[in-house]
């Protein structure tokens, strides 16, 4: 699964007399977008979004207009202006701008990078990282996405689901063979992350790229349900996992208590 891959909640909502079915189709044509089709035709937006060709030529001039979309001859592709949706989720919640300098400071103690992510469906979405170094060879970002099922946070996130929630995620994703380690038989990955929930905390060793180990730790909200997930990331020849688990794991589960008290979540 790509990194900036869209998924399909296992939850879906029926459409109803609230379901406002032109708004919906927009937001289809701005999913089709990626990194594997960062500019398309009409044509090809039509196909991916399961629209009319007139239907999608339609939606992408309304979103030219709006400013969301720009077009270079017959290809279309989206402007900046569109990471406004997602910087108004972020902006929305004060986690993230009280998360950040406790990761910070948790950066500049270990000398690791530090993500905080949240679960979409299959995926974690990375919403803040505080990086030293480039240690991947996937380019990460706020809006990235990875597989839920072999990352830490993923791990995390996975764990702080109900049993029945679980069991549809994992019904849905796709266990893909990422590394000799991955983990992709879904009945020791479900007792793994039932370990997970009974430690609180999640060490995943080269499943996700191979050399990578990344270890994390929940961000629990006002009622104890998990909201988020932060972790620290560092390099199989620097960190094994056990070098990890004794330096940096009491700092982690330090920091993401400190972030879940901010939020009244913390017992």
């Amino acid at each position: 699964m790509s990194p900036n891959s869209s998924s399909t909640s296992p939850e879906r909502i029926e459409p109803g007399d609230s379901y406002v079915q032109s708004f919906a189709r927009g937001l289809a044509v701005v999913r089709t977008f990626s990194g594997e089709a960062p500019a398309q035709t009409i044509s090809e937006v039509a196909e991916r979004a399961g629209l009319t060709r007139a239907g999608a030529r339609r939606i992408l001039l309304t979103l030219q207009h709006l400013g969301y979309v720009e077009a270079e001859g017959r290809l279309f592709r989206l402007t900046p202006k569109i990471l406004d949706l997602g910087f108004a989720y972020l902006s929305s919640l004060p986690l993230w701008n009280l998360a950040e300098p406790v990761m910070e400071d948790l950066v500049a103690d270990i000398k690791e990078s530090c993500s905080a992510a949240v679960l979409d469906a299959t995926d974690i979405v990375y919403v803040l990282r505080v990086p030293t170094h480039k240690i991947m060879a996937i380019n990460l970002g706020v809006g990235s996405r990875l597989p839920a099922y072999c990352t830490s946070m993923g791990r995390v996130l996975l764990a702080g689901l109900s049993d029945a929630e679980l069991d549809a995620r994992l019904a849905a994703s796709d266990l893909v063979q990422r590394t000799p380690k991955t983990e992709t038989d879904p009945t020791r990955l479900r007792a793994l992350i039932e370990q997970v929930r009974v430690q609180g905390w999640a060490l995943v060793a080269e499943e996700l790229e191979e050399g990578l180990v990344s270890l994390a730790a929940p961000i629990r909200g006002r009622n104890g349900d998990v909201v988020a997930a932060i972790n620290v990331s560092g390099q199989q020849h620097r960190t094994p996992p056990v070098v990890m688990l004794e330096r940096f794991l009491p700092k982690l589960l330090a920091a993401a208590h400190q972030i879940s008290s901010m939020i009244g979540g913390a017992k």
